[in-house]
């Protein structure tokens, strides 16, 4: 893993307000995710994250940006490897649990431990597993590079989603078009049977 801080900066006057950042971003809608990932001790921990993405196919990268002082970041970072859970429809809830800050999340879902972290089995339709590859260093929030090891479909995809300050379900969520039927057997090849 390769670590590289951001060199230090400091608003000059120039910077935009974060009130104004915030509106902004709330009008960029984002499916929903429980970034998560075992502790020293090897207890679960995970956070809501909408601030994810795709960064690469080949190697597979994901991107995930954590609070650098919470514990998440700190259970990523320290396991070298982490799991995005993203969110069916139905866990409004299970979001609102993981953005709350209890310390007992986990005792109020259905999880088991995979390959780089807990997986949500009941609330997740999908879930990847990934290696740390490098991180960042940016003003409070550290930024998570992550090699894709494993990708886990539990069910059709029906993503919670979360925009304008609120969260919304996809109307007429659906198979995605998927003219070679690549998702199908994808489903198939990686779907754990140990899950249900």
């Amino acid at each position: 893993m390769s670590t590289r801080p951001a060199a230090p900066h400091a608003c000059d006057g120039a910077c935009a307000d974060t009130g104004d950042l915030r509106s902004l971003m709330a009008a960029f809608p984002t499916g929903v995710a429980v970034v998560a990932a075992a502790d020293p001790a090897g207890e679960p921990i995970g956070m809501t994250c909408s601030s994810l993405c795709s960064v690469a196919l080949d190697p597979p990268t994901l991107l995930v940006c954590l609070r650098e002082h919470g514990p998440t970041a700190a259970a990523v970072l320290a396991s070298g490897s982490f799991t995005v859970n993203l969110l069916d429809d139905r866990a409004r809830d299970v979001a609102e649990l993981f953005a709350s800050g209890a310390a007992d999340r986990f005792a109020h879902v259905r999880w088991r431990p995979g390959a780089a972290g807990p997986h949500l089995v009941a609330d997740a339709h999908s879930t990847a597993d990934c290696r740390v590859d490098r991180r960042y260093t940016v003003g409070d929030h550290v930024v998570v590079l992550g090699e894709v090891e494993r990708v886990t479909v539990r069910r059709e995809p029906r993503p919670l989603l979360y925009g304008m300050r609120r969260f919304k379900t996809w109307e007429g969520a659906g198979p995605p078009a998927d003219p070679a039927g690549r998702l199908a057997a994808r489903t198939h090849a990686t779907t754990d049977n140990t899950e249900n």
